[in-house]
């Protein structure tokens, strides 16, 4: 399975995702997308994918989002792109691209439902069990 994960590595929901991709057997294609930004028009096709308005792709904790007035609900898609690719910490972490469809992985758990089975027991940086040891998703999950 051909899997992408659009990546930042300070980002704790963004290691745990990677994290349970691997648990998969899979190795997916990592784009550090803060050094590697993706094209207007890929963020847009992704975005579509996703099947989700672009605001909710947008990132506003740790990033210049009030300072450029982007909680003004009257700038256009077309204004959230621009300030995405000015600023790409904007765009929202990890995005993951699979056969199965493409999701802001928030929580990082979301993922799964891109995924194959496990391949084992999953425990998140914190401890929190995700995946118990018989492949199955924890209660809490």
């Amino acid at each position: 399975m051909d899997v992408i994960i659009y990546h930042n590595p300070d980002c704790g929901t963004s290691r745990n995702t990677l994290a349970m991709i691997r648990n998969t057997g899979i190795e997916p294609h990592v784009i550090e997308y803060l050094q590697t930004p993706p094209t207007r028009l890929l963020l847009r096709q992704l975005i579509e994918r996703m099947g989700v308005p672009v605001r909710d792709v947008i990132r506003e904790k740790g990033t210049p989002y009030k300072e450029l007035g982007l909680d003004n609900p009257s700038l256009t898609d077309d204004q959230l792109f621009d300030a995405m690719m000015a600023h790409p910490i904007l765009i929202n972490r990890p995005i993951v691209v699979s056969p199965n469809g493409v999701r802001l992985c928030r929580p990082s758990e979301a993922v799964l439902d891109l995924l194959p089975p496990p391949l084992g027991e999953f425990h998140k940086e914190d401890g929190e069990i995700v995946v118990d040891a018989h492949g199955r998703r924890a209660a809490t999950a």
